[in-house]
Protein backbone atom coordinates (compact mmCIF):
# COMPACT_ATOMS: atom_id res chain seq x y z
CA UNK A 1 0.00 0.00 0.00
CA UNK A 2 1.18 3.65 -0.97
CA UNK A 3 2.40 5.99 1.95
CA UNK A 4 0.80 8.57 0.34
CA UNK A 5 -2.92 6.22 0.79
CA UNK A 6 -2.16 5.63 3.73
CA UNK A 7 -1.86 9.49 4.74
CA UNK A 8 -4.39 10.76 3.29
CA UNK A 9 -6.56 8.12 4.38
CA UNK A 10 -5.42 8.52 8.38
CA UNK A 11 -6.00 11.99 7.52
CA UNK A 12 -9.90 11.41 7.82
CA UNK A 13 -9.55 8.97 10.33
CA UNK A 14 -7.70 11.37 12.30
CA UNK A 15 -11.16 12.79 13.95
CA UNK A 16 -11.00 9.82 16.17
CA UNK A 17 -7.59 10.29 17.46
CA UNK A 18 -5.90 13.69 17.01
CA UNK A 19 -8.80 16.10 15.46
CA UNK A 20 -7.44 18.81 13.36
CA UNK A 21 -3.74 17.96 14.88
CA UNK A 22 -2.93 15.17 12.53
CA UNK A 23 -4.44 16.54 9.18
CA UNK A 24 -2.16 19.69 9.78
CA UNK A 25 1.19 18.24 10.47
CA UNK A 26 0.87 16.09 7.21
CA UNK A 27 -0.54 19.30 5.02
CA UNK A 28 2.74 21.17 6.27
CA UNK A 29 4.86 18.01 6.01
CA UNK A 30 3.90 16.07 3.10
CA UNK A 31 5.67 17.06 -0.51
CA UNK A 32 2.44 15.42 -2.88
CA UNK A 33 -0.20 17.43 -3.86
CA UNK A 34 -3.13 15.06 -3.61
CA UNK A 35 -2.18 14.12 0.03
CA UNK A 36 -1.67 17.64 0.58
CA UNK A 37 -5.68 18.28 -0.89
CA UNK A 38 -6.94 15.34 1.20
CA UNK A 39 -5.20 16.63 4.41
CA UNK A 40 -6.96 20.13 4.02
CA UNK A 41 -10.19 18.48 2.67
CA UNK A 42 -10.07 16.27 6.02
CA UNK A 43 -8.85 19.59 8.44
CA UNK A 44 -12.14 21.63 7.19
CA UNK A 45 -13.95 18.38 7.94
CA UNK A 46 -12.52 18.35 11.22
CA UNK A 47 -13.07 22.58 11.93
CA UNK A 48 -16.72 22.25 10.62
CA UNK A 49 -18.19 21.53 14.23
CA UNK A 50 -16.74 24.64 15.70
CA UNK A 51 -19.10 27.39 14.71
CA UNK A 52 -22.35 25.36 16.20
CA UNK A 53 -20.21 25.03 19.00
CA UNK A 54 -19.58 28.80 19.62
CA UNK A 55 -23.46 29.03 19.34
CA UNK A 56 -23.99 26.45 21.75
CA UNK A 57 -21.40 28.09 24.06
CA UNK A 58 -22.42 31.38 23.51
CA UNK A 59 -26.40 30.20 24.58
CA UNK A 60 -25.36 28.63 27.61
CA UNK A 61 -23.77 31.68 28.94
CA UNK A 62 -26.71 33.56 27.98
CA UNK A 63 -29.21 31.33 29.83
CA UNK A 64 -26.75 31.70 33.16
CA UNK A 65 -26.42 35.23 32.46
CA UNK A 66 -30.08 35.77 32.50
CA UNK A 67 -30.90 33.80 35.53
CA UNK A 68 -33.94 31.98 34.12
CA UNK A 69 -35.13 28.54 35.40
CA UNK A 70 -35.37 27.30 32.06
CA UNK A 71 -33.06 25.93 29.56
CA UNK A 72 -33.88 28.13 26.29
CA UNK A 73 -35.38 26.35 22.92
CA UNK A 74 -31.81 28.71 21.21
CA UNK A 75 -29.64 26.10 23.19
CA UNK A 76 -31.76 22.74 23.21
CA UNK A 77 -32.14 23.30 19.34
CA UNK A 78 -27.89 24.29 19.33
CA UNK A 79 -27.20 20.92 21.24
CA UNK A 80 -29.60 19.13 18.50
CA UNK A 81 -27.74 20.32 15.74
CA UNK A 82 -24.17 20.25 17.37
CA UNK A 83 -24.90 16.03 17.30
CA UNK A 84 -26.33 16.41 14.09
CA UNK A 85 -23.57 18.07 12.19
CA UNK A 86 -20.90 15.83 14.31
CA UNK A 87 -22.58 12.88 13.91
CA UNK A 88 -22.53 14.03 9.84
CA UNK A 89 -18.65 15.03 10.03
CA UNK A 90 -17.87 11.42 11.45
CA UNK A 91 -20.05 9.46 8.61
CA UNK A 92 -18.15 11.77 6.01
CA UNK A 93 -14.84 11.33 7.07
CA UNK A 94 -15.23 7.38 7.20
CA UNK A 95 -16.60 7.58 4.09
CA UNK A 96 -13.64 9.22 2.69
CA UNK A 97 -10.89 7.69 4.27
CA UNK A 98 -12.58 4.23 2.99
CA UNK A 99 -12.53 5.62 -0.49
CA UNK A 100 -9.06 7.36 -0.48
CA UNK A 101 -7.98 3.20 0.88
CA UNK A 102 -10.04 1.69 -2.15
CA UNK A 103 -8.33 4.07 -5.51
CA UNK A 104 -6.25 2.14 -7.36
Amino acid sequence: MESRKVLSCLCYFSIFFAGFLFPLVVFFASGDEETKMHAKKSLLSHLIPIIPAILLVSSIVFDITSNQDQISVLTIMSIVVLVIIWVGVIIWNIVKGVKVLRTE
